[in-house]
């Protein structure tokens, strides 16, 4: 599982001209499923992204995550970011997961986020056409992916 997540002070999702989730400060997160993706990587992901320690404390220190700030979080589905482009210039998405097996484990990572967060989290519809608004806040903006945990 992939993920890129950013810093924001507002975030939208926005699917045939309505807004589906809306977010102040907080975490906009954008996620690539795999078929080799499992439960373990949903707990640790989510577990990773509540701690976090990227918004800054009284003393301007990046040293706080979204839950100390009570902060909020989008998450969309892309399987984009399973993109390969080693060979040529059209990417390959052999990699991401058919919706089949990743809509479940999208379902489960919203839950998971949920939870770990304490509150309900916006989302966009999986597979939907989207349109993504956000003020990315640093900016600050960190890669994510369980398979290679750095």
């Amino acid at each position: 599982m992939k993920a890129v997540i950013q810093r924001v002070s507002k975030a939208s999702v926005t699917i045939e001209g309505k807004i589906n989730a809306q977010i102040g400060q907080g975490l906009l997160i954008l996620v690539g499923i795999e078929d080799a993706d499992a439960v373990e990587d949903i707990e640790w992901l989510s577990s990773k992204i509540v701690q976090l320690r990227i918004f800054d404390d009284a003393n301007g220190i990046m040293n706080e995550s979204v839950r100390d700030k009570n902060g909020e979080i989008i998450l969309v589905s892309q399987f984009t970011l399973q993109a390969s482009t080693k060979k040529g210039n059209r990417p390959s998405y052999l990699k991401a997961s058919k919706p089949e097996v990743a809509m479940p484990i999208y379902e489960k990572m919203i839950v998971q986020l949920s939870a770990d967060l304490g509150k309900p989290i916006g989302t966009g519809i999986f597979g939907a056409d989207m349109k993504v608004e956000l003020i990315n806040d640093g900016p600050v903006t960190i890669l994510i992916d369980t398979k290679n945990k750095e």
